[in-house]
């Protein structure tokens, strides 16, 4: 093991505390991004908006990562999956965490100064929330709430991209995908819940009770009949149609994951959720590609 001081053992602790090995969480940003982008476009939205958008989700998932690990380390080092993030565990300072992750939205931004004003101004916004966050769980008994703003927020900046406005079915997307970011965040506070529950956490998994597993499938159906119903007008054919019920399988196969409320089980999945937003994501290109 190379010496805390070695530049190649630094960069390993900061590829860990971006999550650069667990890239679900960047997926499920991205995959209801690049939906509204093809939306917005009404098709292939060129290379161009393409690449900001897939490297700005990297980029600001990462970056995300670094502030919730400053906000979050006091109660981390008492949670058994957590205790050895790189901030908690001391082996990445407070500024070290908050340097890296300057840079990857400063990083983030430049992309979106090559687009048009429109987008830049909703990226101020989407900042706001995204430094919100960390500290929602110590306010708000449904942070995940927060947390699905968020986490759809590069609906609003995709239209904004293609068409220089955010028109209303954009604010009917977020919406929907609102509901999938409680679904899974909920599964994945489920986890947690007995290390949360002894150091005063606020999640939904806590507020819910065992209304937890209710009402995440609640969400499931939520998110995925407002997506139908926004784009069913579109004439996106039967490939989107078809799409949308296997993702409506993949979220029945949640409940049998989570009805025991088991911590494998839970983890399970919210980590498969990404294949369920790519699935949605696969019949908006084919709705658009095959109509």
């Amino acid at each position: 093991m190379k010496a805390d001081g070695d530049g190649g053992s630094k960069a390993a602790l900061y590829l860990d505390l971006i999550r650069w090995d667990r890239p679900a969480g960047w997926l499920l940003l991205l995959w209801p991004t690049l939906s509204a982008l093809w939306v917005a476009a009404q098709g292939f939205p060129g290379w161009h908006l393409l690449a900001v958008f897939v490297l700005g989700t990297i980029l600001m998932r990462s970056a995300g990562c670094c502030v919730n690990d400053v906000a979050d380390r006091d109660f981390d080092r008492h949670v058994k999956r957590t205790a050895q993030r790189p901030v908690t565990a001391g082996k990445v300072s407070v500024k070290e965490a908050l340097a890296v992750g300057a840079v990857l939205a400063l990083a983030a931004f430049g992309l979106v100064l090559t687009t048009n004003a429109a987008t830049v101004a909703w990226s101020f916004a989407a900042l706001a929330i995204t430094l919100a966050y960390p500290f929602a769980k110590r306010h708000v008994s449904m942070p995940q709430a927060v947390l699905g703003v968020a986490f759809s927020f590069g609906i609003p900046m995709a239209f904004a991209a293609v068409q220089s406005r955010v028109p209303p079915i954009a604010w009917v997307l977020l919406a929907g995908n609102l509901f999938w970011v409680l679904a899974y965040d909920t599964e994945y506070a489920m986890v947690d819940r007995d290390d949360d529950l002894r150091i005063g956490m606020k999640t939904s998994a806590i507020t819910l009770g065992r209304a937890d597993v209710a009402v995440v499938m609640a969400c499931y159906a939520a998110y995925l009949a407002i997506w139908t119903l926004a784009l069913a007008p579109r004439g996106l054919g039967a490939l989107f149609f078809v799409a949308t019920a296997l993702a409506a399988a993949q979220a029945v196969w949640h409940f049998f994951l989570i009805r025991r409320r088991s911590r494998e089980g839970c983890f399970r999945a919210f980590r498969l959720n990404h294949w369920l937003g790519f699935t949605v994501f696969a019949g908006v290109v084919a709705g658009h590609g095959w109509r």
